[in-house]
């Protein structure tokens, strides 16, 4: 089974989250920027979600390259009740390779792919979802953890 690569990130509080972090099944989704129309959507609907997800045994992360700050601004704004970490240098999503390349509007930029790992205690992935749909994540994955 393919691992998850060894992590650490600093979450909007500072605090460091590593693989010795995750004590149950996982979601860590990576998503391009704070604040922009899908990525709310998409945080807005894994907030919605939240009490289901963890009923199931979840716990989740959302992963960007935007500051502490910005983190702290998102999560206050949305009211989200979940922790986004760190990938200030892209090294995580690098290593993943989901940071290259992209293309929007005519404009060519380097940036995150909307990607998320389902991973277990001892960093194996179990899942991985690309090309996330950011209005219908949050279904996918209670699809996913429940069948499991």
């Amino acid at each position: 089974m393919e691992k998850f690569p060894k992590f650490e990130l600093e979450n909007q509080d500072g605090e460091v989250i590593t693989n010795d972090s995750l004590t149950s099944t996982t979601v860590i989704y990576f998503y391009p920027k704070d604040n922009t129309p899908g990525c709310t959507t998409q945080a807005c609907d894994l907030r919605d979600n939240m009490s289901e997800l963890n009923d199931l045994g979840v716990t989740v992360y959302g992963v960007s390259g935007d500051s502490k700050t910005k983190h702290k601004n998102f999560i206050e704004k949305n009211n989200l009740n979940f922790d986004l970490l760190v990938d200030e240098d892209f090294k995580l999503s690098e290593e993943l390779g989901i940071y290259g390349l992209k293309k929007a509007f005519g404009k060519e930029f380097m940036g995150i792919s909307r990607t998320t790992f389902v991973v277990d205690k001892d960093s194996n992935i179990l899942k991985r979802f690309d090309q996330v749909n950011a209005k219908e994540h949050a279904d996918d994955l209670k699809s996913f953890l429940k069948e499991g």
